[in-house]
């Protein structure tokens, strides 16, 4: 009992602290981290071993963390060192791409392909950031994409808020197509086992059929806005393309180690190479094609957020050994009534609502450990389940300006060029395209799934 108390109050004081954004997120976690193993494993349980299941360590050590000839999932209890691997990789691929002038290269081609009109940009530009998002962080995305929109803003007279909130939302959306989209998802399907293809053949419908709806959505909002654009513009005087690549041949060598990641994450369920050893060879070969430079990508690896993560899991993992999670599993089974449609429903809206206010990735890994207990209690499908919390948690996130990370960066590129972004113009457009979102998720998963 005394265990359960002290969890509890350690995560939900970990909650305050994150939404108040006094203290950084990963001191945050970190310290709520030492404060359960000494606290709930130390003097509630005096548990060595709960302590040594939750940091997981001895799993980073067997074959099947690297290599798995079945369908056998990675560790679902502690620490997810495969979410953690394969997001560092990620993160040193992305610095790679992004030295060489990737993403600005990408924005200005396309604006130079629809010849640099505004609605065509709009409507490209949110296809794009959708694409993108399905492969690489949304956080990256919105940082090049925004402030690339914002220089095409000024070239063209044009107001640049409609654009990146569109972006905003595309990208958010598009995370939620793929496993490797958005941290949720990630942790999601490294906790149950499920595969990029996985993903995409279940949430990314739902995102694609959701995806054409938004993109008339925000069409009818904005295009007022946006049609008072300069239309007649003298192409020779804007930047090329080209001139966006600081290094030629860096740059194709960052295009074929993306288009390598995307095959080895497309067919990691058929090779059996795990998200964690594709993650480390990606870094690897980034960093090993461009000796020169591997000190100035790994300085821009986000190293926080990483630390984020862990601290995080050690968390969530004191309310999975003090038996908490199973206690609200049996609360929203008794609160649906065993009503599986009431029981997605739940899970999906409340999942939303709650990633709208507070970070989603503490949320669904919190979730993971809650929809495992229902499914063995309740009898309702775990697939049904985590595809109902992936998007949940993935597209509740786009309604406020906080409620993600690419969120706050898109606001921030906006405002530094001098176009704030207030919470109600934000959620005037935002909020009805979440809500959107959602009734296409939760009716496509009852017609699809129940």
């Amino acid at each position: 009992m005394l265990a359960q108390v002290l969890a509890v109050i350690i995560f939900l004081a970990m909650f305050l602290l994150i939404i108040t954004e006094k203290i950084e997120r990963q001191y945050v976690t970190l310290g709520c981290a030492a404060l359960t193993l000494l606290l709930v494993f130390g003097i509630g349980m005096h548990s060595m071993d709960a302590l040594l299941e939750t940091l997981n360590v001895r799993n980073i050590f067997t074959t099947g963390f690297w290599y798995q000839a079945g369908e056998a999932s990675e560790s679902t209890s502690g620490i997810n060192w495969a979410t953690i691997i394969f997001i560092a990789g990620m993160m040193v691929m992305v610095e790679g791409m992004a030295r060489v002038g990737f993403f600005r290269w990408l924005c200005m081609r396309i604006a130079k392909m629809v010849h640099y009109r505004t609605i065509p940009i709009f409507i490209t530009f949110m296809i794009m950031s959708f694409v993108l998002a399905m492969f690489i962080d949304s956080i990256t995305v919105i940082l090049f994409l925004a402030a690339v929109t914002v220089e095409l803003s000024q070239l063209l007279d044009f107001n640049p808020v409609p654009m990146i909130l569109s972006e905003i939302f595309c990208a958010n959306l598009g995370g939620s197509a793929t496993m490797c989209g958005d941290p949720p998802n990630i942790i999601v399907g490294t906790s149950l086992g499920y595969s990029f293809m996985d993903f995409v053949e279940n949430t990314g419908v739902i995102a694609v059929v959701s995806m054409v709806a938004i993109v008339f959505f925000f069409y009818f909002s904005f295009r007022k806005e946006l049609a008072g654009g300069t239309q007649k513009v003298d192409i020779s005087k804007l930047p090329t393309p080209e001139s966006a690549i600081t290094d030629k041949v860096g740059f194709g060598i960052n295009c074929v180690i993306f288009l390598c990641a995307v095959v080895l994450l497309a067919t990691h369920a058929a090779t059996g190479l795990t998200v964690a050893f594709i993650g480390t060879f990606i870094a690897a070969i980034t960093l090993l094609t461009a000796p020169r430079h591997m000190g100035e990508i790994l300085k821009k690896v986000d190293y926080k957020t990483i630390l984020f993560f862990i601290g995080l899991f050690v968390v969530v993992g004191g309310l999975e050994q003090t038996g908490i999670l199973v206690l609200v599993a049996g609360f929203i089974e008794k609160v649906s009534g065993g009503n599986f449609y009431l029981m997605v429903a739940i899970i999906i809206w409340v999942s939303a609502i709650a990633s709208a206010f507070i970070d989603n990735i503490p949320f669904a890994a919190t979730m993971i450990p809650v929809i495992q207990s229902l499914a063995e209690t309740s009898g309702l499908s775990l697939h049904t389940m985590a595809w109902a919390l992936s998007m949940g948690t993935d597209i509740g996130g786009s309604a406020t300006p906080i409620g993600a990370s690419a969120n706050v960066v898109g606001t921030s590129v906006a405002a530094k060029a001098g176009h704030p972004v207030g919470w109600g113009e934000y959620c005037k457009k935002a909020v009805p395209a979440t809500v959107i979102v959602l009734v296409i998720s939760t009716v496509f998963i009852f017609v699809r799934y129940l």
